[in-house]
């Protein structure tokens, strides 16, 4: 078995009367004890690290346990375990009524839990805890998020006609590769195209180093690998399982091995954002610390988004077939003919191109896992049942299942372009990709993603360009250790482009 029996390797609560009655209050479920457990220390993290990467995989490794317990919510080891993790022990949340807690933070601290049990080393960042590692309680995080927030702001009329002439080049690309070849791999080209966008955005201008502007995408691609390879596996052959597990989840992989390639990262940020890296210095933060987080910000938040959100947005488009390519067709190029382009206000009218993109943030978030730690001692309900969570426990969720939650989402494992629109819209508060429901706001008191916003609106400005170009696509969806991949096959152009 991968998980054993609580009572022998979990804490054991003794409930008092007054707990049972809060529990009890409203209606509100039974109050239980968390099922589950770790097991034996150290053989137990490896057995279910095991489990999770090879013998069951990511999805069926939850699946499993969910069915086993009977619940949404329970005690497991999670990856990587030893040595690289203090501590692999997380209670799972697989619902939409607990997950949400993950977002209070007055209940659970954000402390160095990005990556979730572990935390790779700073020489990564310069020697920094940059924005994204600090908890709202800790004062830097209020001024750096605030930086995030003024980056944004300042280049706001600049995105939407930058990333429109982004994404032509990018069609260019696509176009030329599939009349010589047959086939075009996306991820190649949006890589490269997602990469220009962020350095230009930031900086107003290509990068001076040829090296830079022609290999930044696999320079980004070099440092998160080394960063993230403890949650990931590569999806080679049985034969190699225990290799790789030995190499990328056993032990920290070097920072030195990348550390040139984030030089020349941090080098070209430095040299030409310049006006960014003033203001930051106007905000009281060092010049030098904005640099790492401005890096950090483009490479990990911005790039490594874009890395995989823009495949999944493409796989699950085309997965909607002819019908739904005609509906979005007709819809963008009616709204931007009356709007006389594309616009902000345009894209806000196009309310089908609005679901399909919340409808593939739902089903295939960007970043699948949040963490937190617990602050207090508190009771979380699922929908079934309500667990008491000591001071101190790490409250791991897996957003896959909470978003697609049958209590809440109809057939919610199939993709529904449609599902967000009209009354559908009510369903929003149940989009969770950007660590916070999606009806809510970033603030420097949360963690909810700065770019928010941003991301949402690159989706759609690429759903514009592409139907405006183009009246269906097909595509050979694939899965890559981090998001999933899309091979186009062909592009039929619009009969008429406006």
């Amino acid at each position: 078995m991968s998980s054993h029996n609580s009572s022998s390797s979990s804490p054991s609560f003794a409930f008092n009367v007054e707990q049972i009655s809060r529990a009890s209050h409203d209606n509100a479920p039974p109050l239980k004890e968390i099922p589950g457990g770790y097991g034996t220390p150290f053989f137990s993290a490896i057995k279910d690290r095991i489990d999770y990467f090879y013998n069951q995989g990511k999805e069926e490794f939850f699946r499993y346990r969910m069915r086993k317990y009977d619940s949404t919510v329970f005690r497991v080891n999670m990856p990587p375990g030893p040595f690289m993790a203090s501590s692999p022990k997380v209670i799972v949340l697989l619902d939409a009524a607990s997950f949400p807690v993950l977002f209070d933070t007055s209940k659970v601290e954000k402390r160095d839990v990005l990556d979730g049990t572990y935390m790779p080393s700073l020489d990564y960042f310069g020697g920094y805890r940059v924005c994204a590692f600090l908890d709202p309680s800790e004062p830097k995080h209020a001024v750096l998020k605030q930086f995030v927030f003024s980056m944004l702001v300042s280049r706001h009329g600049e995105i939407v006609p930058l990333f429109r002439n982004c994404l032509s080049e990018l069609f260019v690309d696509l176009e030329d590769e599939l009349a010589s070849k047959g086939k075009a791999y996306f991820n190649t080209y949006s890589d490269k195209m997602s990469f220009n966008f962020v350095f230009r955005l930031f900086c107003d201008k290509k990068p001076h180093d040829a090296t830079t502007e022609t290999k930044g995408s696999k320079l980004f691609d070099s440092w998160l690998f080394f960063q993230l390879a403890p949650l990931m596996t590569l999806g080679l052959t049985k034969a190699l399982n225990f290799l790789e597990d030995i190499l990328l989840h056993t032990f920290p992989l070097p920072p030195l091995l990348v550390k040139s390639y984030y030089q020349k990262l941090y080098n070209a940020f430095n040299e030409n954002a310049t006006s960014i890296l003033d203001e930051a210095e106007s905000l009281g933060i060092k010049r030098d610390e904005a640099c790492h987080n401005l890096v950090f910000l483009a490479g990990f938040n911005a790039y490594g988004g874009m890395k995989t959100t823009f495949p999944a947005l493409i796989k699950w488009v085309a997965s909607g077939g002819e019908k739904l390519h005609r509906q979005l067709a007709n819809e963008i190029r009616s709204v931007v003919k009356l709007e006389g382009g594309v616009t902000l206000a345009a894209l806000d009218k196009m309310n089908l191109t609005k679901s399909v993109v919340y409808e593939v943030l739902r089903i295939e978030p960007p970043v699948p896992f949040q963490y937190g730690k617990a602050r207090c001692d508190m009771v979380v309900q699922s929908h079934d049942a309500a667990f008491e969570i000591k001071k101190g426990e790490m409250i791991f969720g897996y957003q896959p299942f909470a978003m697609r939650d049958p209590r809440v989402f109809d057939d919610p494992e199939e993709f529904m372009g449609h599902r967000f629109v009209g009354e559908g819209e009510r369903l929003l508060k149940y989009v969770f990709w950007s660590n916070g429901r999606e009806i809510g706001d970033p603030t420097v008191q949360n963690k909810q993603c700065p770019a928010k916003d941003l991301v949402v609106l690159l989706c759609r400005i690429m759903l514009v360009e592409t139907f405006l170009r183009y009246d269906t696509f097909d595509v050979d969806p694939g899965k890559l250790p981090l998001g999933s991949s899309a091979t186009f096959k062909s592009l039929t152009k619009a009969a008429t482009s406006d």
